[in-house]
Parts: C-alpha cells; structure tokens; sequence
C-alpha cells in the first residue's frame, strides 16, 4: 500500500484529514480514489491503515488500524551539524534520517559561509524539516526526526544536554604518539578507542562535525572543556557531507540496529 505521513492533531474520532501536500499528492500524482487503502505514519512511531474517504484539496478517510512500527534504533543519535554552503545539508538531512538519527540540530560556526538572516534561517529549517519527513516516509521509518532552526555552536553547547556519549571530530586531532607537526593540534583519539564497549538501551549520544573549513581550536577547546571526547576519523579528510552519515553509520553498526542484530 502507499504511505503517506501525518501529524497526530490531523487524527481525530477514527477520521484522518490528509494535509494539502499529502492530499496532492495521493489525489493529482497518485490518482487514488475514494476506497482506496493506504498507510500513514504519525511521525510518532504509530501507523494507521487508512480507507480513503474522499479525494481531493484536502482528502480524508476512515481508520481500519492501527499498528507501532518497530523500526526506531535503541540508541539516540543526535547529529550537531555546521552548516556547510549550498544544498548539502538536505543531503546530510535525508541520509542521517535513513541512517536513525533521532534529532537534527544545525549550528552556526566560526568558520560557516552561509549568513542569512534569522527568519530565512527558520524558512530553511522547515525546509530540511520536510527533507527529513520525505526521508523518513521513504525508508519506512515510524518517527521523523526533528530538525531545529540554526543557531550558534556556543549556544548549543552552553546547555550541556546530558548524553551518554559526546564526540566532537576534528580532522587535526593528535591521535597517535609522536611530535606535532604544522599547525597547532589537540590531544584526541581514535573512533574505535573512543567508543565504549556497549551502551544501554535508550543511551543518548551526540556527534559534532565542522563545516568546510573545520571547527576552529578555540571551537574543538569549548566542546572539550564541556566533557565532549576530540575524535580523529583516520588518515583522510572526510568532507562536512561525508563525515556524519558515516559516523552515525558505524555507531548504528556497533550500538543500533544497523548490525543486523538488533
């Protein structure tokens, strides 16, 4: 069956109302009728099996069931994300909500391009917001993750939000015994040392990347003076669009549920 993606407010007495997009789009692109079955997923974990009612601006439909979809992560990834230029952050967006992350908090940093006053940095948030929806509604996923509106990297890590794990990667990180080299570095480690051997169900972890021109060490010196762990990703230099997918990938391989394990 199609699925489609609702908010909670949007059930109401066994009733769905589709919203424009949604009705758009099973009404125009789709071509669905009136006894038509579909899902819809809340973004909260619950999916219902909806026979549609009537089609058109705002179509709506009657609840034949309801399941919990099964497909969250045991562990809660939340991506700290500079904001890079262009459209690279719908890309970081789409593949962190494939991946399972849980939250999406975009921040500003001494070093990010884009400058933008506040109230198009909350049109490009809502922007990623549905990046995140559509992603989330394609892989299957029960709950869509949240994508905040940009602020300052001070800002977020002022508030120390407790966390089982914080890693902060920083491409000049001194991860291996030996002289220092070219510009200043900071004491850090590898991934694989960094990780603990499990975490508990429901752990919260946090991942910090830089944008283009990486995190300043005034920057990477902030976030370890609040406890975060100053991680080295090997011998190459992960591009801002690379490295978070990537990291959240091995941390679902290890912790989550990308191992196949469970």
């Amino acid at each position: 069956m199609r699925r489609f993606t609702i908010t909670p407010e949007r059930i109401a007495g066994g009733r769905v109302v589709f919203d424009r997009n949604e009705s758009h789009h099973l009404t125009r692109v789709l071509r669905l009728r009136s006894g038509d079955t579909v899902l819809a997923a809340d973004g909260a974990g619950r999916e219902y099996t909806v026979r549609l009612e009537r089609v058109g601006e705002r179509a709506t439909g009657t609840v034949l069931a309801v399941a919990t979809r099964e497909t969250e992560s045991p562990v809660q990834i939340t991506l700290v994300q500079s904001v890079p230029k262009g459209d690279k952050m719908e890309s970081i967006v789409r593949a962190s909500t494939e991946l399972g992350v849980a939250h999406v908090v975009p921040v500003l940093t001494a070093r990010t391009v884009v400058t933008l006053e506040p109230g198009r940095w909350r049109d490009r948030a809502r922007r990623w917001q549905r990046v995140a929806t559509e992603a989330a509604k394609q892989c299957g996923r029960g709950v869509v993750p949240t994508v905040d509106t940009p602020r300052p990297l001070a800002d977020v890590l002022a508030l120390d939000e407790p966390a089982d794990l914080r890693l902060c990667l920083w491409e000049r990180a001194v991860t291996v015994e030996g002289p220092v080299v070219g510009p200043a570095r900071l004491p850090g480690t590898t991934l694989t040392a960094s990780l603990p051997p499990t975490l508990a169900p429901g752990a919260r972890v946090l991942l910090l990347v830089g944008p283009e021109g990486g995190l300043s060490q005034e920057e990477v010196e902030g976030a370890q003076a609040r406890g975060w762990t100053i991680v080295g990703v090997g011998p190459r230099i992960l591009r801002t669009e690379t490295a978070g997918p990537a990291i959240i990938a091995v941390l679902q391989a290890r912790f989550g549920d990308l191992g196949g394990g469970g």
